[in-house]
């Protein structure tokens, strides 16, 4: 097992890589590596944090045959065969940035219950998560919106279309730009992966706490 390095500009230069082999060839060698050694570090504390065993899945990228994916990841469940059903926690990067979420997408069948315990915990949740926490309605897009901008309203509106739309996700955590000096300090990053980890398990026990 690999012990995890911090990122480097070239983890991000991937993405710019022309064509699908030549893409997940470089995704596999030089990201794949660092995120499985992410994987191993933190599904321990997560499993505490959470109450639940997490087990970690690092993206595959299994179905594309023609377009080259232009953000990779790690992803933590209570599920040992798979992520994208349950309640979870990603890190991972785009081009531009790493990104850490808890995340509900999709394909969970738990949206409505986790909808209606955000909706029943959310001046906690707004108190719980800070200003400068990003918001997300779609993880396959890069944008995200900061909870600052978003206020009460914004929150409400993205937690409400989890139950009312059948595409919808919701997705909490933060953004850190590729030219941050942290990403390359593992120490840092590690610790400032913690923290966020610590808050964003909070709110995974949040969208548990239905009847």
């Amino acid at each position: 097992m690999s012990t995890f390095t911090g990122f480097t500009q070239e983890d991000f230069d991937v993405f710019a890589i022309d064509g699908l082999d030549p893409r997940m060839e470089a995704i596999k060698t030089v990201v794949r590596p660092k995120l499985e050694a992410l994987g191993h570090h933190f599904s321990p504390s997560l499993s505490i944090a959470t109450g639940n065993e997490m087990f970690f899945h690092v993206a595959k990228h299994a179905r594309r045959t023609v377009n080259p994916p232009s953000d990779t990841w790690v992803a933590w469940a209570a599920d040992k065969r798979g992520y994208k059903k349950h309640p979870h926690f990603q890190v991972g990067l785009w081009g531009t940035h790493l990104f850490v979420w808890y995340a509900v997408i999709y394909e969970s069948p738990v949206k409505d219950q986790i909808s209606k315990a955000m909706r029943a915990n959310l001046d906690e949740i707004l108190s719980l998560v800070p200003a400068n926490f990003h918001w997300s309605p779609d993880h396959t897009l890069p944008d995200s919106t900061p909870q600052s901008e978003l206020g009460k309203e914004g929150v409400l509106k993205l937690v409400d279309r989890l139950a009312q739309v059948k595409k919808a996700e919701i997705l909490c955590g933060i953004q850190i730009d590729r030219h941050d000096p942290i990403l390359a300090d593992k120490d840092a990053l590690l610790t400032r992966l913690d923290e966020t980890f610590a808050i964003l398990s909070k709110l995974y026990r949040m969208g548990q706490s239905h009847s």
